[in-house]
């Protein structure tokens, strides 16, 4: 079991004859994801070969869910094209577009959000400015990179893409359902409570690991969810303790405004829903192993 990404998703990358779609579209092929097509309306009609694995390119995302059945997309589409690139996968309905690009204007990012909810939500984002998602051994859609874990019990959602890879790191003997990394833009698609909502409803998920950073409320608001909706353990861990005041620390979402959207603030909002929040990562990773495994 697996959210939002199994071994039968079919997969397109749009932008995939870029440099950086080269590289990651081989990288996934790698860890045995079925991507089915690329798009580039400049290319269309040609193919792309990977070590032997023939991808077509079609002229658009439309194009290829009609030839291929795609039902997931990844962006690897530059800043200034990614609005046009994620409209596109709207209008043509596919269920789950990735949007990895970093860089992109939040006015972009506002406007295919509302876009996406304007047409009934039937394409799920994830991202922007984000490291994508995994199902370990079955698909893997983004940038996470697929030999640092196995398939295994844990639910991972996270802003942060490095503290993506390093807990899945830390808990690899123990494994992942999926990890989803949802991007610490101001404005993004797929938030902590729709993959917590998923998690729960996943029967192979028995423990759910969250993990957020200052600036906002995306976490006060996942704490009041967890306390209404959520019955699986959740281990949380929140990225920002030693940032200054009034600082951007990395990511544009993450940015703190006196009180409100501190660690701290965040860390009690969570442990009041019943969350055991680490003050670190490895602690975090520690309070999951002990909740698994005693």
């Amino acid at each position: 079991m697996a959210i939002f990404l199994t071994k039968e998703s079919k997969v397109i990358v749009q932008g995939m004859t870029g440099a950086t779609g080269m590289k990651h579209t081989k990288l996934m092929l790698g860890d045995g994801t079925n991507i089915v097509g690329g798009v580039n309306p400049r290319k269309a009609g040609t193919s792309v070969d990977f070590d032997g694995t023939e991808v077509p390119v079609f002229g658009s995302v439309a194009e290829a869910m009609e030839k291929t059945g795609a039902n997931v997309s990844v962006l690897f589409v530059p800043p200034a094209f990614a609005k046009a690139a994620v409209v596109e996968a709207i209008d043509a309905e596919i269920p789950l577009a990735v949007v990895i690009t970093e860089g992109i204007a939040v006015h972009d990012s506002a406007a295919f959000w509302a876009y996406a909810k304007s047409k009934g939500n039937k394409t799920r984002i994830i991202g922007p400015n984000c490291p994508g998602l995994i199902t370990p051994g079955q698909s893997n859609a983004g940038i996470i990179p697929g030999d640092i874990t196995k398939p295994g019990r844990i639910g991972l959602v996270s802003k942060s893409g490095t503290l993506t890879y390093q807990m899945m790191y830390e808990l690899r003997d123990i494994g992942f359902s999926s990890a989803v990394g949802i991007g610490g833009d101001p404005v993004i698609g797929t938030t902590h409570i729709d993959a917590l909502a998923a998690f729960e409803a996943d029967p192979e998920t028995d423990l759910i690991v969250m993990i957020g950073e200052i600036g906002g409320d995306a976490e006060e608001r996942a704490a009041d969810f967890i306390k209404a909706n959520v019955t699986k353990p959740v281990v949380g861990y929140v990225a920002g303790f030693t940032a200054p005041e009034g600082k951007t620390m990395g990511h544009a979402g993450a940015i703190v405004s006196g009180s409100s959207g501190t660690a701290q603030a965040k860390k009690e909002a969570l442990e009041a829903a019943g969350v055991k929040v680490g003050k670190t990562p490895s602690e975090t990773a520690r309070l999951a192993r002990e909740i698994l495994v005693g």
